[in-house]
């Protein structure tokens, strides 16, 4: 089966080289950008439009087709509500969107891919049951009756595309990282609760994630062996009271090959609601990556890129992976200890230097500043989650996102940046 998809994998490939070699042997044109992605309308609720995009929660680029790129939706449209969410189109599946820069500078669309389960069927983002990653959230329809729950529903938030054509998607349930072949059928599911993965998990620590902030941002390693993942915010280790240092967060490596985890310290520069997101790899060791907070960039919202390095910070796997409150100091869980604490101890967090400010460069105006792709050249690509064009209006309804500074619906827009 993996010789087949490989094989149509190449002879697409072939079909189409004479286009991706003129694409390839030219510089690509990014002066139109940034550029909205196309949307058509999902549902209407209360007299309000939801838009069908989402494209940005992650990105990636084509892995040997300069000027093709992946972007992917999240869970699909939501509001909060009571002890869970209202899903005003439940049977939304999270989706990829394939599409390039072409001759023109122009974004256009190449192919979508719906995520799908073992046996090809379409998954929804609606929350996993208890014992397969839930976090506890409840799903409700727009009514406010309660809905039911995805085996294998993802709130995905990151993607990486593979050499050999297949997707590696990272999530905020479980957190799970879910490897999906090229048409988005699932072909293993990695967490660190063992659901669907044999003896390849996760370290067991992350499941303490906080609902809704899991593992926000994914990349591969330019060799194309390692998977690095970001969480959110401070998970609740132990828990959510003793989880005192709301500024310490995890990078995690996942081998591709053997299985084999570390992980590593990062320090926030803003607080408890702040969010590290994507990540894009420079190389090995260096990468770039999001942090924002939930503001409006013109209403003073936090848009920064930082770079990054590993080489130098301490694993802090510890010796067992599925020790559930992961390693301690002075018996005390890392997320429990102070700054000093941890410096104390030994353990280094990743260096970090600061690469872009997008509020100050672009005067950038979307809240979700979500996806990241190093384009090289110190050039980098940004993406925006639009939430369907929509927010909560403090009643579990929705209303429309409206961007303060243009008065306009927010909707999945390019941007190419230079950075330091």
């Amino acid at each position: 089966m993996r010789k087949l998809l490989l094989s149509a994998i190449v002879f697409t490939a072939l079909a189409s080289c004479k286009d991706d070699d003129k694409m390839n042997n030219q510089d690509i044109n990014y002066t139109k950008l940034p550029q909205e992605f196309p949307f058509s309308k999902l549902a209407t609720v209360n007299g309000v439009d939801i838009i069908n995009g989402g494209f940005g929660s992650g990105a990636a680029a084509h892995p040997t087709r300069k000027g093709e790129f992946y972007v992917i939706t999240d869970r699909g449209p939501n509001t909060d509500y009571l002890n869970g969410k209202k899903f005003p189109a439940p049977n939304f599946t999270p989706t990829i969107m394939h599409f390039k820069i072409n001759a023109e500078g122009n974004i256009e669309i190449i192919k979508y891919i719906k995520l799908k389960n073992p046996s090809g069927q379409p998954i929804t983002g609606l929350p996993n049951p208890a014992g397969m990653g839930s976090t506890g959230e409840t799903a409700y329809d727009s009514s406010g009756n309660v809905l039911g729950t995805d085996n294998y529903g993802l709130d995905s938030e990151s993607i990486v595309a593979a050499a050999d054509g297949t997707f590696w998607v990272s999530d905020e349930y479980g957190p799970h990282i879910v490897h999906y072949n090229a048409e988005g059928v699932e072909l293993e599911r990695i967490s660190p609760i063992g659901v669907n993965t044999g003896s390849r998990k996760l370290p067991a620590v992350l499941a303490k994630r906080r609902a809704n902030r899991g593992m926000e941002g994914l990349c591969i390693t330019p060799d194309g062996k390692t998977l690095v993942g970001t969480i959110q915010s401070t998970m609740y280790v132990p828990t959510k009271a003793l989880a005192t240092n709301t500024t310490l967060t995890r990078i995690v490596t996942f081998d591709i090959a053997t299985g084999q985890t570390k992980q590593y310290l990062y320090k926030q520069n803003g607080g408890a609601s702040d969010s590290v997101c994507d990540i894009t790899a420079i190389s090995s060791t260096e990468f770039l990556v999001i942090e924002r907070d939930g503001n409006f960039g013109s209403q003073g919202g936090t848009k920064k890129v930082y770079r990054i390095n590993i080489a130098g910070a301490s694993d802090v796997n510890g010796t067992d992976i599925t020790a559930v409150d992961g390693l301690k100091i002075n018996n005390k869980a890392l997320e429990q200890s102070t700054w000093d604490e941890i410096t104390t101890a030994g353990i280094k967090p990743v260096s970090k230097i600061l690469a872009v400010d997008l509020v100050a460069k672009l005067g950038y105006e979307h809240d979700k500043f979500e996806g990241i792709v190093y384009l090289g050249n110190n050039k980098l690509a940004v993406f925006n989650d639009d939430d369907f064009g929509i927010l909560d209006d403090g009643n579990g309804n929705p209303k429309a996102k409206i961007l303060p500074k243009t008065g306009k619906v927010d909707k999945g827009t390019m941007y190419v940046v230079d950075i330091q």
